[in-house]
């Protein structure tokens, strides 16, 4: 290893470090981004089994709108909670609806498949590719994954995430429904 790689090497240590350490101490309000004016998005698509997906047809629910990728970790470290908080709220009047951004769909395909094969049928979620020729998304394109959404009864957008979905935000979420 040569000096400037091993300057290189231990400055993107430090980077990293104090990107994880001003994060993990940031309140998570900070994350959460209130839109200006309530707007009402539109977003479909066509999930993996090829059923049409559209948020207006969710009107009367709270949706969360999860923006992911197979190949981000915190996005598949996310999914244990937020399988949890659908399977805690299977009665009441929330979706949980992925968007997956990924660049190549067959990711996206296999991920869904093994889903199919290993989480019990109560927390599985529908998710769309954000690839597709039919996906339509009026909502800014995420510029950091994870993100998140959180769509009214109304179908209007209230709260947006960037990184990590906050605690925070399963209390909105609970107060909405």
């Amino acid at each position: 290893m040569t000096a400037s790689t091993a300057h290189a090497t231990l400055f993107n240590r430090r980077q990293f470090t104090l990107t994880a350490l001003l994060g993990a101490s940031a309140p998570a309000s900070l994350w959460a981004v209130t839109p200006g004016g309530l707007t009402t998005p539109e977003l479909q698509g066509t999930t993996a089994d090829g059923q049409r997906l559209q948020l207006a047809s969710l009107r009367g629910r709270v949706v969360l709108v999860f923006y992911w990728a197979t190949g981000c970790a915190v996005c598949r470290d996310k999914m244990r909670e937020l399988r949890a908080n659908l399977k805690g709220w299977q009665d009441a009047p929330f979706t949980l609806l992925g968007v997956n951004m990924d660049a190549r769909r067959q990711h996206w395909l296999d991920y869904e498949r093994l889903v199919a094969q290993s989480v019990p049928a109560n927390q599985r979620f529908a998710s769309v590719w954000a690839g597709g020729a039919d996906y339509h998304d009026t909502m800014d394109r995420p510029t950091q994954l994870p993100s998140a959404c959180v769509i009214d009864k109304d179908g209007r957008l209230v709260e947006q995430y960037r990184g990590r979905v906050p605690v925070q935000a399963w209390d909105r979420i609970a107060d909405l429904i």
